[in-house]
């Protein structure tokens, strides 16, 4: 599969690169998107032979606190998990094959990716293997914050000298507050906040993987302006050299998790696991840190905040009033009790995220 890719896309990519020339967009756009082309369909060749190997060692025990989601998800049991592992060697794949391996934001992307991949697929093993439910919450936590404190630590170093390189910027009113060693922990709270986000959100067939294509996307184009000199003065954003190498490793993340969307979406061959929701989230953090433009996660990704909060609020109130908020949380879940069906809410999400998204990549434009 890859010596095809390369064959066959070797005389383009020559051809290209005569005509890109000094800050020329035409090579980045090009790579974009045979990143995107790439992983989506290295992603759906692996799928098939991934998910019968899968079907064979791991497959989703559906177990919580709550009778009655058992009983709801009782279809899912033995439906093949740690998907993520195609997804994520998708991701490796395209960007050794597109990116730019010199570029430091894409080696720490491509970190960012395998270390948090490999922490999700051990978290992933211990709960279908063992008769444990995975790491203990803290200490899962601990490891997601030592990752993110070296990535938050070698973007601080690289963005020390960079203007705007360690605001906090704020969209619309352009408000800056300047973080300076702040940075790090600041990073350590984005990753992580991230990477569990989208972990938490990943409950329904297609939910996560289908939002992940949206606030990726956004953030696709939101690396790739950012690293355009012209197009980022004339946007008022940070102009961040280097950071358009990003949105070939966006490019190439959207195009695989659209491949597994191929096999996730209802009724789901096969889930992703923490195997791939912890990368993807930990992904668009790290691009949301390289680029300074952390508050338009929030908007873009904002269907992960939103279930992210659910269980916060879900979970603060319990304890100190017995009282629940919602039927059932994460959100999806509330809907789900409610007896709306799983593929109505799933779609809803969507257009939610696709809509957040437009607006985080508008709001750009709004106080210029």
């Amino acid at each position: 599969m890859i010596i095809w890719l390369v064959k066959t896309f070797s005389p383009l990519l020559e051809q290209l690169e005569v005509l890109s020339t000094g800050d020329s967009r035409v090579f980045l756009t090009a790579r974009m998107a045979l990143a995107s082309l790439s992983s989506f369909l290295i992603a759906i060749l692996l799928g098939p032979l991934a998910i019968r190997w899968l079907e064979k060692r791991f497959r989703e025990r559906v177990v919580s606190d709550s009778e009655k989601l058992n009983e709801i998800h009782a279809s899912k049991n033995a439906t093949p998990t740690m998907g993520g592992i195609f997804i994520v060697g998708s991701i490796l794949i395209s960007g050794l094959l597109w990116a730019d391996l010199s570029n430091r934001y894409v080696q720490l992307g491509l970190l960012t990716a395998t270390g948090f991949a490999l922490l999700g697929a051990y978290d992933d093993w211990i709960k279908l293997s063992t008769s444990r439910n995975g790491l203990k919450p803290r200490q899962k936590l601990v490891v997601q914050l030592i990752f993110s404190a070296v990535i938050g630590t070698a973007l601080y170093f690289n963005h020390h000298s960079v203007p705007a390189g360690l605001d906090l910027i704020m969209p619309v009113t352009r408000m800056v507050c300047y973080l300076g060693l702040f940075f790090i922990p600041w990073s350590m709270f984005v990753m992580t906040g991230s990477s569990n986000a989208v972990n938490l959100t990943d409950g329904l067939d297609g939910l996560a993987s289908g939002c992940m294509v949206f606030a990726g996307s956004a953030f696709a184009g939101l690396t790739y302006l950012a690293g355009h000199k012209v197009m980022a003065e004339y946007l008022q954003v940070p102009f961040i050299a280097g950071a358009g190498e990003l949105s070939i490793l966006l490019g190439a993340t959207v195009g695989a998790v659209l491949g597994f969307l191929w096999f996730n979406c209802y009724p789901a061959q096969v889930f992703m696991g923490d195997t791939g929701s912890l990368p993807l989230g930990a992904l668009l953090g790290f691009s949301a840190l390289v680029i300074r433009q952390e508050a338009l996660l929030v908007i873009a990704g904002g269907v992960f905040v939103v279930e992210t909060l659910s269980v916060i609020i879900q979970v603060f109130w319990y304890r100190r009033t017995g009282v629940r908020v919602l039927a059932c949380s994460p959100l999806h879940n509330h809907y789900l009790f409610q007896g709306q069906h799983e593929m109505k809410i799933v779609v809803r999400f969507w257009i939610c995220s696709a809509l957040l998204a437009i607006i985080a990549i508008s709001s750009l434009k709004i106080a210029t």
